[in-house]
């Protein structure tokens, strides 16, 4: 990820939109998209298991993995001000103690950290221009089960990141979106021997959940 996506990331989600998300969060819960994801997890991933939240934002997922029953967790974020906002809802929570924080672009900070059980990537593909690097690294972390929520690749969703950069460049903001291909997405998962096991369309989202060759999920 270039530097200039990684100031972007930091100017598009700061303090103010984290504070606003997690107030959202305590009151609501985790969005639509985020609750599929969710629930398609296998309960054999997550009772007793470990977890890597890539792009994980406010926590929600983490907040959720903890409350089924996951041992322990990493966050990993670019936004500083997200991961500073999933720690304090975390210590809150009071299981603060048992994640590790890992702030970056984790395509280059994956070496601090393990294999877990799980591995979720929840809207972040669409901010990393190196798709393939991305989910490589994610991919070879995940030793059960690994979920995501990506735009779908219509033209309807392509037309609409056009006219979100094409703006981005009027305003001279580095931060981009992209919409990388479903069908090179699940190729990538499917070089690192992870094999699809769930699937479901939004009218935006794709909510994709792959596990291990061979591997009872459910």
């Amino acid at each position: 990820m270039s530097c200039a996506q990684c100031r972007g990331i930091e100017d598009m989600f700061g303090d103010r939109m984290a504070r606003r998300q997690l107030r959202h969060y305590r009151r609501k819960g985790p969005g639509r998209a985020t609750r599929v994801l969710l629930d398609a997890i296998p309960d054999a991933s997550v009772a007793g298991g470990t977890f890597i939240d890539i792009g994980g934002g406010i926590g929600a997922i983490q907040h959720e993995l903890i409350a089924r029953g996951a041992s322990r967790g990493t966050s990993a974020d670019a936004s500083p001000a997200y991961l500073a906002a999933a720690r304090s809802e975390a210590e809150a929570r009071g299981y603060a103690d048992r994640m590790l924080y890992v702030e970056g672009d984790f395509v280059r900070e994956a070496n601090k950290v393990g294999a877990a059980d799980i591995v979720t990537l929840d809207r972040v593909v669409c901010c990393y221009p190196d798709m393939p690097a991305l989910l490589g690294a994610s991919a070879e972390r995940a030793r059960r089960t690994l979920g995501l929520i990506f735009p779908r690749g219509t033209r309807f969703m392509r037309f609409g990141v056009a006219v979100v950069n094409f703006l981005q460049r009027l305003r001279r903001h580095p931060f981009r979106v992209y919409v990388h291909d479903p069908a090179e997405i699940e190729a990538v998962l499917a070089r690192h021997g992870l094999s699809r096991s769930y699937l479901r369309d939004g009218i935006v989202w794709r909510v994709l959940v792959v596990g291990r060759d061979g591997q009872l999920l459910d």
